[in-house]
């Protein structure tokens, strides 16, 4: 289980659930090196979260600055679903080579696969380092009202996809069933993502 100290730090060990849960905010801590996949639906306030995080220097892997490297060099009227089987190539090759390199990483990924966790364990493992999974459960109405708050939007099929996925993690997790790849998942909903302030590892 996760534990708290003081109410200002979250050890974040098994499944720790913190949805619904109000109140001041806090650090969430990890082991030294661990690799942390910051997951939920498009819109759901990854990259917000994210970007809080990676403040004191945490290096951070996102498709969208592939997306957005890509689409620098493509022509203007190019749709991304054009080069899109380019550009995912790209990011496996970063996110392989940041889990590598070693030290403590933070990752943006919709969390719906499971292969995808299973591959960053096992790349994670073979340096000792643990994967610990943050799952940012909003609900689809908040996720679709972030996606239109940044003015970015997820196709239908793409935002289903991830729906369909994320919430068969959500149900096998209300179950007591374990995620194997993960040492933990943090649980957080709309009220505790905004109270979870910082990271620290080691």
């Amino acid at each position: 289980m996760g534990s708290t100290t003081d109410g200002t730090q979250v050890v974040s060990r098994g499944v720790v659930d913190l949805r619904g849960a109000d109140g001041p905010g806090f650090a969430v801590r990890y082991p030294a090196g661990a690799v942390v996949v910051v997951s939920g639906l498009p819109g759901a306030g990854k990259s917000t979260l994210l970007r809080r995080w990676s403040a004191d220097g945490v290096a951070v892997v996102d498709p969208r600055a592939v997306h957005e490297a890509c689409e620098a060099v493509m022509p203007a009227w190019l749709p991304y679903a054009v080069y899109r089987p380019w550009a995912r190539p790209r990011h496996a090759l970063l996110l392989r080579s940041s889990v590598r390199r070693g030290g403590p990483l933070l990752v943006h990924d919709c969390g719906s696969r499971a292969w995808m966790r299973r591959w960053l364990a096992r790349e994670a493992g073979r340096q000792g380092r643990e994967l610990h999974l943050v799952l940012l459960d909003v609900g689809a109405g908040t996720a679709l009202d972030g996606q239109h708050a940044r003015g970015r939007h997820a196709s239908t099929r793409v935002f289903a996809r991830h729906r369909v996925g994320l919430a068969r993690l959500s149900a096998a997790l209300d179950h007591g069933d374990p995620v194997p790849e993960a040492a933990s998942v943090l649980l957080l909903d709309a009220v505790s993502r905004s109270r979870a302030t910082a990271v620290r590892f080691g």
